[in-house]
């Protein structure tokens, strides 16, 4: 089973600059709980942005490139979804934009912090998807720095 997990602002900005627009603490905190354990899939530029490999999971990148550090590279998506969309496991796609993206359509969970702000600096958005398709629960509120925002959980 493949699960989206994002934090984006009001008109589903994600990132500038390779960076993530917002920085919130109980959010940062809600991820790594979340995906400890599992498989997180992301795009190259995603792992670039990261200081290092996140611990205490399965790190896979999606590139047509070489890398040195993640745990696996996939270069074929498509045959990556076609081979774990039908598995019990919990597989985690973290980003960036064009991943989300290609495993929106087959994703059964959409972990979505929505903070109550927008950047119109931003360059990476979140694809916009019908959200009446999924039944929306709040997991957490919460606020920091003058945002406040909803730790949402979207299911099919």
């Amino acid at each position: 089973m493949f699960s989206i997990i994002a934090a984006v602002g009001k008109n589903r900005e994600l990132g500038k600059k390779g960076d993530l627009i917002f920085h919130l603490k109980d959010d940062m905190k809600f991820f790594r709980e979340t995906t400890s354990g599992h498989k997180i899939v992301m795009g190259r530029k995603t792992w670039e942005s990261l200081p290092s490999k996140l611990p205490n999971r399965t790190n896979i990148v999606v590139t047509s490139r070489d890398l040195e550090g993640p745990d696996e590279i996939v270069h074929d998506i498509n045959e990556f979804i076609t081979d774990n969309k039908d598995t019990d496991e919990e597989i985690f796609i973290i980003g960036g934009g064009k991943i989300y993206a290609e495993f929106l359509p087959v994703a059964s969970k959409i972990y979505l912090t929505e903070v109550d702000a927008e950047d119109k600096e931003a360059d990476t958005y979140f694809p916009e998807f019908d959200k009446t398709k999924f039944d929306r629960k709040v997991i957490k509120k919460g606020s920091q720095d003058d945002l406040t925002f909803d730790i949402c959980l979207y299911q099919r």
